[in-house]
């Protein structure tokens, strides 16, 4: 066997000097254009390989997200455990990739493969360099975690598909290995108590309910009963009764004992030593964490102070705006009494969930036909309407988007929180629908999946300054997309923007200059006409993801000036439908990278 092996690759190498032989007698009679052009094409076909190759390699970190783009082969795999060996495993992971990435020419490369070198390199430094901060420690939060999504695939109701016998049996491999990572993050939350990285105590006491609602006394009263309660009629009455009986025992013997012994652990040990500050300043090297949280959700070089500077002027000018709406449906009394009169008045509120839901189905439709007006692209798949499931509408945010399965098995999902109804204004319809549907995050989304020309780590990557940064650049498109026509509805749209500019004094108040959350929740309240309850949702949110409310706001100031840019440059050139194809076709880009390319884009084009 070892001869045999030996013989292939003396025989491999043989033919390799040959090739390298013949090529080189054939180059004598190329001329040196067309040498550049094959050096080039070798170099791209080899990052078109690299990347791909990363991008299946990487599956095995992210089974959950792997079932949500539709690779089925990791339905039956969990998140690994928060482990220092499985941490270690990934350092060495991203450390080779960045080894075998920058071992290729950057400059033979142009079109999409440079961005997508530039693209990887630059996740790939920014992921080491995150290895640094030990967020291991706050694996969970009352906002996101593996926890919250499992008990959505557990509800038959998400991702997870549950049509063939291997489904169901591939759901409780599944949960099986949710158990034990769940074990491993009670001891990173104790490790974090020991060390003192811990959770503020209105955080962690949220916590609490999401874990004791699975705590129950017959099986089927458990939200992982759902898939028993559906079982397709093609199964056997032996199947059947097999997966019941399977399903209970999952249910009572291991996952009612696994969320027992966490709910425990919250109320007697973690929550106890929950910390009474906000900020990640008040960890240890919070300071160097929170600059770094600013850099990746932003992919700007920013400061906390300027980007609090920039939110306090932007809040004084939308008050300024709103202002003008107060005087012009004719309320006579302050800026604040307008806050209060809109806050309490039922005029502006629905009386059921199924009427909020409607609402926003009726508003879909009114946009979606006006959409091309300033679009030649949109998504081929289609988006549906649906309110925020029951188990976690409590510490959801008051609406969000589902990106639709990459075969067209299910379609996107715009979310609608209908918790609390005083929380979802009517005013509000068309700007949250352009948010977070068309043309905000279904449009950008759903196409990024749709571009056949892009690597799969970019079609189902992304980066919160772009996709939220474009959603909130798509609202301002509302006037010209003739909406906002009531007054009330531009108020809706500036309220929104608000929340934004808000986010950027809040952000950087809580994590950089100490503020408490009582003083956050009392800014919202004096410079808003939201709901206590979604304001307090709110600032929790923002103290739970540092950095990542700065997106928003930076990220459209950066797109409006690259429009603010081309049209300048473009003269009677400029296409505003064309350029935001340029914005959308090649996907989710850092902001720099983004420029750059809009930049080369407008050379072309004069």
């Amino acid at each position: 066997m070892k001869k045999f092996k030996l013989t292939l690759l003396v025989a491999g190498v043989l033919s390799a000097l040959s090739a390298c032989s013949n090529t080189a007698n054939n180059n004598l009679n190329k001329p040196q254009s067309a040498l550049i052009s094959e050096t080039a094409s070798v170099t791209t076909q080899q990052l078109n390989r690299l990347v791909e190759q990363y991008f299946m390699d990487s599956l095995q970190f992210s089974p959950l997200d792997a079932t949500y783009i539709g690779y089925s082969q990791y339905n039956n795999q969990f998140t690994a455990p928060i482990t220092e060996q499985n941490r270690a495993q990934q350092l060495t992971f991203y450390k080779d990739y960045q080894q075998r990435l920058a071992a290729l020419d950057q400059q033979q490369l142009s079109g999409q493969a440079l961005l997508s070198y530039e693209i990887l390199a630059r996740d790939l430094a920014l992921t080491i360099e995150g290895f640094q901060f030990p967020s291991y420690l706050l694996p969970i939060d009352q906002m996101s975690g593996a926890h919250n999504t499992f008990a959505g695939f557990g509800s038959a109701q998400s991702a997870q598909p549950f049509a063939s016998y291997q489904d169901y049996e591939n759901f409780i491999a599944r949960a099986e290995g949710f158990v034990i990572w769940l074990s491993s993050v009670q001891d990173a939350m104790q490790q974090g108590v020991n060390e003192g990285i811990v959770l503020p105590k209105p955080l962690a006491e949220k916590l609490l309910p999401q874990f004791q609602a699975h705590i129950v006394t017959s099986a089927e009263h458990s939200l992982f009963y759902s898939p028993i309660k559906q079982l397709p009629e093609q199964f056997t009455a032996v199947q059947k009764q097999q997966l019941t009986d399977q399903y209970s025992a999952l249910i009572m013997d291991k996952l009612v004992p696994a969320y027992t012994k966490m709910s425990e652990f919250l109320a007697t040990t973690y929550i106890p030593n929950s910390r009474a500050t906000v900020g990640y300043s008040d960890l240890p090297n919070g300071k160097a964490w929170y600059e770094y949280q600013i850099k990746k959700n932003t992919t700007l070089s920013l400061s906390a102070d300027e980007i609090h500077e920039i939110g306090l002027k932007e809040v004084s000018r939308i008050l300024n705006e709103m202002k003008t709406v107060k005087e012009t449906v004719g309320f006579k009394g302050s800026l604040s009494e307008f806050f209060t009169h809109l806050r309490d008045s039922d005029e502006f509120y629905f009386d059921t969930p199924e009427q909020l839901i409607a609402a926003y189905e009726a508003v879909k439709l009114k946009i979606d036909a006006r959409v091309p007006k300033l679009f030649n692209i949109a998504p081929k798949a289609d988006y549906v309407v649906k309110a925020v499931e029951d188990f976690r509408a409590e510490s959801a945010a008051g609406a969000s988007y589902q990106s639709p399965a990459p075969d067209g098995s299910r379609p996107g999902i715009f979310y609608i929180n209908t918790f609390n109804l005083k929380a979802q204004p009517k005013f509000l319809l068309e700007t949250l629908s352009i948010h977070e549907a068309a043309p905000g995050h279904h449009f950008q989304i759903a196409l990024q999946q749709e571009v056949q020309s892009l690597p799969e780590f970019r079609k189902f990557g992304g980066y919160t300054v772009f996709a939220e940064g474009w959603a909130l650049y798509a609202e301002s498109l509302g006037k010209e997309l003739g909406l906002f026509t009531d007054p009330y509805m531009w108020y809706g749209r500036l309220s929104d923007e608000q929340l934004r500019a808000m986010r950027l004094v809040l952000d950087t108040g809580f994590h950089s200059k100490g503020w408490t959350r009582q003083q956050g929740i009392d800014y919202m309240l004096a410079n808003s006409s939201m709901a206590l309850s979604d304001v307090t949702a709110e600032v929790e949110r923002y103290i739970a993801w540092p950095g990542q409310a700065l997106s928003y706001k930076l990220g459209q100031f950066k797109i409006q000036e690259l429009r603010d840019y081309c049209k300048q440059a473009l003269g009677d050139k400029f296409d505003i439908k064309e350029f935001h194809t340029q914005i959308l076709i090649d996907g989710a880009l850092p902001m720099p990278i983004l420029e750059a390319k809009i930049k080369r884009w407008v050379d072309t084009q004069r």
